[in-house]
């Protein structure tokens, strides 16, 4: 049978289901001795009669319906590669496989439904990861769209910012230096923080905010979690160093009060990241065009504070 094509087992499925060579000719749009040939082909691989005649009617022998469940399958599995390689060639019905870090989880989702939303039949392979995870599956090829503050140099990466990404200095409503202006950071670094875990890309973003030196921080306390971070401030254990996205709504509620300190809220980016000799799917590659055309926009709509401190307090 390593001789068979697909073109015989097609023919051979047609008459097995017809059980009739003139009916399979006509859904094949083939002669009836073109049937009649592709059948015989196949018996010779097979080193079998597939087929047996009596009077006017033909049945499959044993060894037909042997084969027949296998051709279907074999069929159908190339049908089913057929599909999957179309979707290539087009946006819709493309699965889109994208990583966020942890900070971007408060807002990413509603990018994803408005592009969906623009591109109906996308599936998702969306996960949220802190940054040394994110990296080891961009190095894994674990995932085709990385979404990060902070792009990677240890790999050959392709990055692209697409909207503002502020850091921000928060602490709960009642401490004494919300009311204050011009904080000076040294100041602040004396007051107990609740930081995120060394690795992050949000503690790597306050090593960058305090000027690249964290050795006079009075840090109370390390979270894996921002939620728990936010609790934790908003219950007067300390100060925190945020993303401005993660803290919108306890902003916008008064759970927490953005200080006005020097030299922040802290500017940086949200990057898309693929490595640089990834081939992108057409959805992949739509996915980044909508983040760089619309990413900056519709994340201002979504997290709609102006991170001055004036306009939160």
């Amino acid at each position: 049978m390593r001789h068979a094509t697909l073109r015989q087992l097609k023919v051979f499925e047609a008459v097995a289901r017809h059980l009739s060579y003139s009916r399979a000719a006509e859904e094949l749009h083939l002669t009836q001795p073109a049937v009649s040939t592709q059948v015989g082909k196949l018996e010779e691989h097979a080193g079998h009669a597939l087929f047996e005649q009596f009077g006017k009617k033909i049945f499959l022998t044993a060894a037909g319906s042997e084969l027949l469940p296998i051709a279907r399958g074999i069929l159908l599995e190339f049908e089913k590669a057929e599909a999957a390689m179309s979707r290539f060639r087009g946006v819709s019905g493309g699965r889109l496989n994208v990583g966020v870090i942890s900070a971007g989880d408060y807002f990413f989702p509603r990018l994803l439904v408005e592009f969906i939303g623009r591109h109906p039949g996308v599936t998702l392979d969306f996960t949220v990861h802190n940054r040394e995870e994110l990296l080891a599956r961009i190095e894994g090829n674990l995932t085709d769209l990385a979404i990060m503050v902070r792009p990677p140099t240890e790999l050959d990466t392709l990055n692209q910012p697409f909207a503002p990404h502020p850091y921000v200095i928060v602490a709960p409503p009642g401490h004494p230096m919300v009311a204050r202006e011009g904080i000076l950071a040294a100041e602040v670094m004396r007051e107990p923080f609740v930081v995120r875990e060394g690795g992050s890309d949000t503690f790597r973003s306050m090593v960058e905010g305090f000027g690249g030196d964290l050795s006079g921080l009075n840090v109370a306390m390390e979270i894996r979690s921002t939620e728990t971070i936010k609790q934790a401030v908003m219950a007067g254990l300390g100060l925190t160093f945020l993303s401005a996205h993660t803290v919108s709504r306890e902003l916008q509620s008064g759970e927490l009060r953005v200080l006005d300190v020097e030299g922040f809220p802290l500017q940086l980016h949200w990057y898309v990241v693929h490595r640089r000799t990834k081939r992108l799917a057409p959805v992949a590659q739509a996915f980044r065009n909508f983040l760089v055309a619309d990413g900056a926009e519709l994340i201002g709509r979504l997290v709609p504070w102006q991170f001055a401190p004036d306009s939160v307090q």
